[in-house]
């Protein structure tokens, strides 16, 4: 579901009212449809305001023709800055209440996104197909394997928030009849893909290595359902050791980068067209911030293939998963929990919220576009549809800096070889089925969604 985040949270929501504001998930979700209805609100009134701070760095081969595009706009990217700032420090306030450190890495890492922006734009880097999102990773790993991360930037470094922003804006651009349409798919096709790749994990964890049932059991979440978020929710539900959980983070990390490159490589030598390759990527990747920065190198309908795979296939029915693994923990596998039963309330206190902020969004769009006639159509897509989608690659950007800048490889790969082991059978199992689901089986009809 998400990626590696700073700040250090509970493995198990309270279900309170207080959650509302004190979740990640919610804040994230409540960002992203003020950005939504304030850009409604702002083109009803015929106010151009995000179009004007939302600006996409035109690709250019004389750098001088890039440096005055940024010049010329530096009033925008100053205004997009504060813009983006704002909203975020105030959920920073309220969930680490770091804020004098965000600040500071924030601004650091908003500097940054300009730079990537501005290189990846270069023809230079589209003819090597390095993409405005593996830069950013890239120049995210090179700092952070070769330097010292100074603690004000890690406050900055907030993945999951980042990416859960960027996919409740997301919404935005997908139909809700799309969602509908393609959600029984997406959902059957992840069904299989996590079955079978939780049961190989598990089985050659507990079978073959002698792995303990909690700890394959976490370690196939991770590389079965919805990557970081899955491995701890699972862990927390199953009662997994500590050092168990973080081990399954590391591998999920450690795969999830390495299928950032192998993965667009992969469709590019196989010339997978751009729906069947989000798809593909939905299935193989195992985290969301990670498969979105492989879906952005290939192209938007990529984006749109990854996200309903990805987001409504798998990441919205971690509750149910939680649920299950814990009612088998409790009644098969260990005694000394037998005095406790699982709640089908956590059902809804696991389910990802983001996901019903990126529905909503679909919804208030759809609903919008729908009540209108073709000229007022066109210019929602201009002033309110175009501007989100821009706001949503710059929150993606930032997504990727930081999962680069989180990341350090020497720390990931010390995790032993029994672990990696299980982990890569699932890998052995996912990738290939994942392939022919997607592309061979369901090709042509991820191919038509646009």
């Amino acid at each position: 579901m998400g990626y590696v985040s700073t700040t250090k949270k509970p493995t198990a929501p309270s279900g309170g009212w207080s959650d509302l504001w004190k979740q990640e998930d919610y804040w994230a979700m409540w960002l992203g449809l003020t950005i939504v209805l304030l850009a409604i609100l702002l083109w009803s009134t015929g106010n151009h305001f995000m179009n004007w701070i939302v600006l996409k760095i035109p690709d250019y081969s004389d750098y001088h023709t890039g440096l005055d595009y940024l010049f010329t706009h530096k009033n925008s990217l100053l205004a997009l800055y504060l813009f983006l700032l704002v909203l975020c420090s105030a959920a920073i306030k309220v969930l680490t209440g770091e804020v004098k450190g965000f600040l500071v890495g924030f601004t650091f890492l908003f500097g940054l996104s300009i730079l990537v922006s501005f290189l990846g734009s270069w023809d230079i880097m589209k003819h090597y197909n390095i993409e405005t999102p593996l830069l950013a990773l890239l120049a995210g790993l090179l700092i952070s394997n070769f330097l010292r991360i100074p603690y004000w930037l890690s406050t900055a470094l907030q993945t999951q928030f980042y990416v859960k922003f960027g996919i409740v804006l997301m919404g935005a651009s997908l139909p809700f009849t799309l969602i509908l349409q393609a959600g029984s798919t997406a959902f059957a096709q992840a069904t299989i893909i996590a079955v079978a790749t939780f049961l190989t994990i598990y089985w050659t964890g507990t079978r073959f290595l002698g792995l303990d049932k909690r700890f394959a059991a976490t370690l196939a979440a991770g590389g079965s359902i919805c990557g970081v978020s899955a491995s701890i929710a699972i862990g927390g539900a199953v009662k997994a050791e500590k050092q168990h959980v973080s081990i399954a983070i590391s591998l999920v990390i450690l795969f999830s980068i390495v299928m950032i490159f192998i993965l667009p490589l992969a469709i590019k030598a196989l010339a997978i067209l751009p729906g069947p390759a989000g798809a593909w990527i939905g299935t193989a990747e195992f985290a969301d911030a990670p498969g979105m920065a492989a879906a952005a190198a290939i192209n938007e309908q990529a984006i749109k293939t990854f996200t309903l795979m990805k987001v409504v296939g798998r990441d919205m029915f971690i509750g149910i998963w939680c649920f299950v693994m814990a009612l088998t923990s409790i009644t098969r596998w260990e005694k000394r929990y037998s005095g406790t039963t699982p709640n089908a309330a956590d059902i809804w206190f696991r389910f990802p919220k983001f996901v019903l902020g990126f529905i909503i969004a679909s919804i208030i769009i759809t609903i919008l576009a729908a009540s209108t006639d073709a000229v007022t159509t066109k210019a929602i897509d201009d002033h309110v549809i175009n501007p989100i989608i821009e706001l949503r690659n710059w929150a993606f950007i930032l997504t990727f800096l930081s999962i680069g800048l989180s990341s350090r490889l020497k720390e990931l790969a010390s995790v032993g070889w029994k672990p990696f082991a299980a982990f890569s059978a699932g890998v052995l199992v996912n990738i290939p089925l994942g392939y022919l689901l997607s592309v061979v089986i369901m090709g042509n009809y991820w191919t038509t969604i646009k």
